[in-house]
């Protein structure tokens, strides 16, 4: 599984399914993450992928951790 990738002050990951619909079924339970964690990835899904941007607005987007435990929390999903 490739890891997170963290550029241009972002961590980056792309996830591939065998579908749309367990791309969207993960992007459901990644909406739930992310409102546990009060932070929200930026992110977009062409049929049976989906690729993830986490970067902390609030920190003048910039990596912290707040996108380190999410990205760990989406990778445990």
């Amino acid at each position: 599984m490739m890891s997170w990738k963290e550029e241009k002050n972002k961590l980056t990951k792309s996830f591939e399914f065998d579908d749309f619909t367990q791309a969207f079924a993960f992007m459901t339970r990644v909406a739930f993450l992310a409102e546990e964690h009060q932070h929200h990835p930026n992110w977009s899904n062409v049929y049976n992928q989906v690729n993830i941007e986490l970067t902390t607005h609030d920190a003048g987007n910039t990596v912290t951790e707040k996108d380190r435990k999410l990205a760990a929390a989406i990778d445990k999903i």
